[in-house]
């Protein structure tokens, strides 16, 4: 199966900008000498004078980054942000940190209501040359879009998360911005173009007003001047095609770029209500490589985010020696699965056989650690099938022991090409009663962290190598392979490609459940293996060759 990989920031989206009154970075002088300590400075600023956004003809509007920034000083802005379970709403608190003691604080109630930001955060306001207001827009704040340093003392990499997620099922997350640092605020409604014509536009952005009464942020208004340029065609029908399909059905909300580019999907191609190439929220590339152990007052037993930033786990040159074993008390994961959500009909596409009805769906198996979950495969000449072994690790991340787990198999398929490591992860429809069953032909997997589902348990990794599939599956003529899921993040596959959605073309109309289950053969090793099912709840109606599926929600998640 390939993977849908949704791209960090939509193609083509550049803004003119020219900007009146931002006044002074903060974090200088007496101004900051007087601030309370463990209290974040923060102010809204724009960057720079005058940029220029480009439209296509292929593209239905413009994307409003208007380059203003949320600059941070005095102290960290920090945000541990989680729900009990799907039954209870997110709870939002601020992390204050003053180099000696930490506080926290609750946000009001209802103000956050999922992962993906704070909502409302930024008032824009767009107006044409003759003054009128031509689009006014609300724009979600994700503080992990710290974009870079303000000046040359402050810490030199960020210690946060770099994306904010938006998967559905997501029960923790932390969001911050490193005193020193300025974060990106300006990516409005970034699933939503604004049809600009070309011309010239002023837009006044400011924080609103419980946001600056919340966090004493002054009431800036910087003033932007935007200038439109119709650039026709533009030579982009083929970024056109890859905003529009073209990626792998393995999907994602960490940010990153799709590794697979396999055969592109034309425009119509149904991918279910998330679309083929949804940017995520206002995202950073994954440009740190190293993990290594993190220096951040927060890190360690005790701290706010109890976390300890594995160190980096290298592959194995040549296949283990000695007797297999790893000893009880070995920190092990514990993989989980979430219930199926981006649930649809589709009818035969992308090579499925036409005349019949298929349910597709997004499933999604995450690591709850509280250590990685390691898997290398080892190769003999000339086979298509590698040895896999699962390694396990200490506290500080010293290799500890292996044991055999199965295989991996190189798929030669266009679109898929790298290997897949056998019976991670299995699909089946169940009746109402579940007592049948349809089962999908998924059952071999890339690994890749690609959705951050809870960055609050124990050694979370904020900083997972592979987001995507750039390095993870290997190559044809690989000798071996490391693939792995990090401490909280998750593996989303959509299930619209061939042979892995479920065909109801003759099962009747009703209810029936969409059963995920990881490490089905249980031939990984885990801490727990009661927390592998999960179960979501469709009903099926229509008739042949229109069904229709309809799906309640699960709990407070409403995510057909």
């Amino acid at each position: 199966m390939t993977h849908l990989k949704r791209s960090a920031l939509a193609a083509g989206a550049a803004l003119a900008v020219v900007v009146t009154g931002t006044g002074a970075i903060p974090g200088t002088g007496a101004e900051a000498a007087e601030a309370t300590p463990g209290n974040p400075k923060l102010k809204l600023i724009a960057a720079s004078n005058a940029v220029t956004l480009d439209r296509y003809e292929w593209d239905s509007g413009v994307y409003l980054d208007l380059g203003t920034y949320v600059t941070v000083d005095n102290a960290p802005l920090e945000f541990k942000v989680t729900r009990k379970s799907y039954k209870d709403p997110v709870v939002a608190r601020q992390i204050l940190r003053d180099g000696t003691s930490t506080r926290t604080r609750t946000l009001p109630a209802g103000l956050v209501k999922d992962f993906s930001g704070l909502p409302g955060f930024l008032d824009v306001s767009i107006t044409d040359a003759a003054g009128k207001e031509v689009t006014a827009s609300k724009g979600t704040f994700c503080p992990n879009n710290a974009s870079g340093r303000l000046r040359p003392d402050a810490p030199a990499t960020s210690h946060y998360p770099e994306s904010c997620p938006t998967n559905p099922w997501t029960l923790g997350s932390v969001w911050g911005v490193e005193k020193g640092w300025a974060s990106n605020s300006t990516m409005i409604d970034y699933e939503k173009p604004v049809d600009l014509p070309a011309g010239e536009y002023t837009a006044k952005v400011s924080v609103a007003k419980k946001y600056r009464d919340l966090f004493d942020i002054p009431d800036d208004q910087p003033t932007v001047k935007v200038t439109v340029r119709d650039m026709g065609d533009g030579g982009g029908e083929g970024l056109a095609s890859a905003r529009q399909g073209g990626h792998d059905a393995h999907a994602g909300t960490q940010g990153g770029h799709d590794a697979h580019t396999g055969a592109r999907a034309s425009a119509s191609h149904h991918y279910g209500p998330r679309g083929a190439d949804a940017p995520t929220p206002p995202a950073l590339s994954h440009a740190l490589e190293d993990r290594g152990t993190a220096h951040h007052l927060g890190d360690g037993s005790g701290h706010t985010d109890g976390s300890r930033i594995a160190p980096a786990q290298t592959p194995n040159a040549k296949r283990p020696t000695g007797r297999a074993g790893v000893a009880a008390s070995v920190p092990k994961p514990d993989l989980r699965s979430l219930p199926a959500w981006d649930i649809a009909i589709t009818d035969g596409e992308d090579g499925d056989v036409a005349g019949k009805d298929y349910l597709a769906f997004s499933a999604n198996v995450w690591n709850a650690g509280p250590a990685p979950l390691v898997v290398d495969g080892f190769r003999s000449p000339g086979e298509d099938l590698m040895d896999a072994y699962q390694y396990f690790y200490d506290a500080d991340g010293k290799q500890v022991g292996y044991a055999p787990t199965g295989t991996m198999e190189w798929d030669p398929r266009s679109g898929h090409e790298h290997w897949h490591f056998t019976d991670f992860a299995s699909y089946r429809l169940l009746s109402e009663d579940q007592t049948k069953e349809v089962r999908s032909g998924k059952e071999a997997f890339c690994l890749a962290n690609t959705d951050a589902v809870d960055y609050t348990v124990k050694n979370a990794n904020w900083h997972p190598d592979n987001t995507d599939l750039s390095t993870a599956c290997g190559q044809q003529n690989s000798i071996s392979v490391r693939e792995v899921l990090d401490v909280g993040s998750g593996d989303t596959y959509t299930q619209y490609r061939p042979g892995q959605s479920f065909d109801i073309t003759d099962l009747p109309n009703g209810t029936y459940y969409i059963q995920v289950i990881a490490n089905p053969e249980k031939r990984l090793q885990e801490t727990n293996t009661a927390n592998n099912v999960a179960l979501r709840k469709v009903v099926l109606s229509g008739e042949p060759g229109a069904r229709k599926v309809s799906v309640p929600p699960h709990d407070l998640i409403d995510a057909p």
